[in-house]
């Protein structure tokens, strides 16, 4: 009774903390105390939904990753990393807009529908190579979620309409270092899962895991060219978010997608 209480609680914060930070984005002129309230709702909610990941992804000290709870997992990193960026009063609290509201409801369908998986016994060096899989991931979903305010910016800039979005937010530039530092340490992060997944995890070409390995490599090469053509030609703009996206498309499709077709079409 107390998890489900947790995970109702998790929810509703999650889409009002998100729903007040968009308010804020809109609203003129900004306000300091809402962004506060929002963080703080925010804050209950990733320690409220700590205890549902903790109930649905480990039950007897076994891992559960599931379709709806791997979401749920991801979605709780994220969260609280956006939280702990934020602390410095970094800029990055509109993010939230899309993380927050979309990890309330990956965390109501983790608890409701979500359907218990083929559990592994627990193995520290495969634990080690899913913890920083889920962290690549999830600091690679905030570059993602970056390139597309980035977009929305650029966009109301270039057609010379600027809103009060664009004076909400930092200056293009300051947007883009924010942009490439994520995805800097998303790609480092995204390299050590997959030479810990060569070094951890048995057969990482069995049947199951073709897909994901090969749809990764894609994603690590399409990350590190834009890292490598930013470096070298100092690409910005339309380039690094075309990119940006491409590369967490894949990488999304290499983990959700094998996961879609093997729970929900293959019933394996």
């Amino acid at each position: 009774m107390i998890h489900a209480i947790l995970t109702i609680l998790a929810t509703v914060l999650y889409l009002a903390s998100g729903a007040g930070l968009a308010a804020r984005l809109l609203r003129r002129p900004d306000s300091a105390g809402l962004r506060r309230a929002c963080l703080v709702a925010a804050t209950v909610a990733v320690a409220a939904h700590t205890v549902e990941v903790w109930q649905t992804t480990w039950l007897g000290g076994s891992l559960n990753l599931s379709f709806f709870n791997a979401a749920s997992l991801v979605g709780w990193m994220m969260s609280l990393l956006l939280l702990l960026l934020a602390l410095p009063r970094r800029p990055v609290e509109n993010l939230g807009i899309a993380i927050l509201p979309l990890t309330g409801v990956a965390a109501f369908l983790s608890f409701y529908v979500g359907r218990p998986a083929a559990h592994t016994a627990p193995v520290a060096d495969v634990d080690i190579h899913i913890f920083v899989s889920v962290l690549a991931y999830s600091i690679l979903g905030l570059a993602a979620v970056q390139a597309l305010l980035l977009a929305v910016q650029e966009r109301q800039l270039r057609h010379r309409r600027p809103g009060h979005i664009i004076g909400a937010l930092p200056p293009l530039q300051t947007m883009e270092e924010m942009l490439f530092s994520m995805l800097r340490l998303g790609f480092v992060l995204l390299t050590l899962a997959l030479i810990s997944g060569w070094l951890f995890v048995d057969n990482l070409f069995a049947q199951h895991l073709v897909h994901k390995t090969v749809l990764s490599i894609v994603a690590w090469l399409v990350f590190g060219t834009l890292l490598w053509g930013r470096h070298r030609f100092g690409w910005r703009g339309q380039t690094a978010m075309r990119w940006t996206l491409g590369g967490f498309a894949t990488l999304m499709l290499a983990y959700f997608g094998s996961k879609l077709v093997l729970e929900f079409i293959l019933r394996r």
